[in-house]
């Protein structure tokens, strides 16, 4: 009987292992597209590790986020986003911060993160945030400095500074590679275009119209 138990037991952690094995990592890219030939496989799921004797402490420090970035642009916004390429100190650890600068009236265009949840945390300005869901819930808040909003996992969100004074937040993300997809290049500045009669139709706008917005792209 103890011979019969034992085997079982051996069976059930032979399965749990196979079980947990077979998780799947999270993406941090596009797409890893699987090759046989590991002389063209140069890409990994995040990045190659440094030797740990040879890591200094500049590897888990960066300077810079107390700089405004230039926000005179057609959106009147701009952001410095630290990833892994430009911390390598993150690699691995699933974390990613930005920090975001709006100028009055800025805007922060509706976008998605595809592999990463956004935590937004107001410094400065007057902020309408929000974000919508699955089912075309809108979600959003006006927000002052101190105030947080997150943004789930993929879904469509955006900022405005709608007050009368530059504005400041910072973002952090689950993710050492959250990914940005802004939705109007996304549709609108592909490479090659959408055929403009599908977007028209899509969107119900005249195919001229299309054509003017894919030239601005």
């Amino acid at each position: 009987m103890k011979s019969v138990n034992f085997l079982l037991a051996i069976v059930l952690l032979a399965l749990a292992s196979s079980l947990a094995s077979a998780y799947d990592p999270s993406p941090l890219q596009d797409f890893c597209v699987a090759v046989d030939d590991t002389k063209t496989a140069i890409f990994v799921n995040g990045k190659f590790c440094k030797d740990p004797t040879l890591a200094t402490p500049d590897d888990f420090t960066f300077s810079g986020l107390n700089i405004p970035t230039d926000t005179n642009n057609f959106l009147g916004q701009n952001a410095t986003q630290l990833t892994v390429d430009q911390f390598p100190g993150l690699n691995t650890l699933g974390i990613t911060l930005a920090r975001v600068d709006y100028a009055p009236g800025g805007v922060n265009p509706p976008h998605i993160h595809p592999r990463g949840t956004e935590l937004l945390l107001i410094q400065k300005g007057t902020i309408f945030a929000g974000f919508v869901d699955s089912n075309n819930t809108l979600f959003s808040k006006i927000l002052y400095p101190g105030d947080v909003i997150v943004f789930p996992l993929a879904m469509n969100h955006f900022q405005v500074n709608i007050g009368k004074t530059d504005g400041v937040a910072f973002a952090s993300f689950n993710s050492q590679n959250p990914g940005v997809i802004t939705l109007a290049n996304s549709i609108f500045g592909t490479n090659p275009p959408i055929d403009p009669y599908a977007l028209a139709r899509a969107f119900q706008l005249d195919v001229n119209v299309v054509k003017e917005l894919q030239a601005k792209f």
